[in-house]
């Protein structure tokens, strides 16, 4: 119809928020990161600006994530994050559609607190659409038939495991075991191995950069800076990718254990699809070096990276949204 608002998906990640026009593609990639002002509450930036403060604020200014593991865990905060964004993506006059990602095993509650806060930024209608299966559709699968395509969706908060068939789930489950459990372990290992405190921001670097959970054919190293907790002054080692390994094995094989018991849970018919079709790793975390090939030797089946993993549920998400005009002569019937 003329004059209203674009249609917007949105991934509301843990890490980055990505939104998605309709007719334009993929618009916005920020990192969903808020800096309030204590004393008056007003938000000071939102994104790649307050992410720039992470660890560095005064007293009075907080740079938080509102959310965790996949979820809201600071609803006032997500809800003027997700209204900056929304005026940056959709300068229209009238609200716009939204449909956003939600892992596939939230509670009503965290449901209600989604569509409140999309609301609330001035959406017109909210629809939700779970990780797994926008990573799916991301990723290029045809979901719509009868056969079982496996989706391993690893992000900032939330892993997503589904097993999809006929366009919906048919064996789902989600933990909160993804990127952020991974920089927890590596603050943890260098803590523990080296005597030395690293913020959040060091350890996604050292993550990236050397970060692996299967053995490297040739070992990589990073020079990092922190304090020393033992004299308290600056302090600078050489991090290896073998520590590393030890440092992210615990998590990735949680997710493996995961991926494990979806398969037991898989019906056979559907399990001899994934057994020849093989398993889609999507999401920003399921870049972390050797994950894959971890997988591949835990299960024996065959494991591929989506191209453009980190954008699959944003681009999943922007696909649906050309089916809104269906679900809303559905709801109108």
């Amino acid at each position: 119809m003329f004059g209203w608002g674009q249609d917007i998906g949105i991934d509301l990640g843990t890490a980055t928020v990505i939104a998605f026009v309709k007719g334009k593609g993929i618009v916005l990639r920020e990192p969903s990161v808020v800096a309030v002002d204590n004393n008056t509450g007003d938000v000071l930036a939102v994104g790649k600006e307050a992410r720039r403060m992470l660890g560095r604020t005064p007293g009075n200014i907080v740079a938080t994530r509102p959310l965790r593991e996949g979820v809201i865990s600071n609803y006032t905060v997500t809800e003027k994050m997700l209204k900056y964004f929304i005026n940056k993506v959709g300068k229209s006059i009238f609200s716009p559609r939204i449909m956003i990602c939600i892992p596939s095993q939230v509670t009503e509650v965290e449901k209600k607190a989604v569509i409140d806060a999309a609301s609330q930024a001035g959406a017109r209608k909210v629809y939700l659409i779970e990780e797994p299966i926008a990573a799916a559709i991301g990723a290029g699968i045809d979901i719509s038939k009868p056969c079982g395509n496996m989706v391993v969706d690893i992000g900032g908060g939330t892993t997503d495991i589904a097993v999809i068939s006929l366009g919906g789930s048919v064996v789902s489950t989600s933990l909160k075991v993804a990127g952020d459990k991974f920089d927890e372990a590596i603050v943890r290992y260098i803590k523990k191995r080296h005597n030395m405190m690293i913020g959040e921001r060091t350890a996604e670097d050292l993550k990236v950069n050397v970060g692996c959970v299967y053995p490297k054919m040739q070992e990589t190293d990073m020079e990092i800076r922190g304090r020393d907790l033992v004299t308290g002054l600056p302090k600078t080692v050489s991090i290896t990718s073998t520590e590393m390994l030890e440092a992210l094995i615990e998590p990735a094989m949680m997710i493996v254990d995961a991926v494990h018991s979806v398969l037991e849970k898989t019906p056979p018919e559907l399990a001899a699809d994934i057994s020849s079709r093989g398993i889609y790793m999507t999401g920003g975390g399921c870049l972390v070096d050797g994950l894959d090939k971890l997988l591949q030797e835990k299960t024996g089946i065959n494991v591929m990276i989506a191209q453009d993993a980190v954008s699959c549920v944003a681009l999943g998400t922007g696909k649906a949204l050309e089916d809104l005009d269906k679900l809303d002569s559905k709801s109108r019937r």
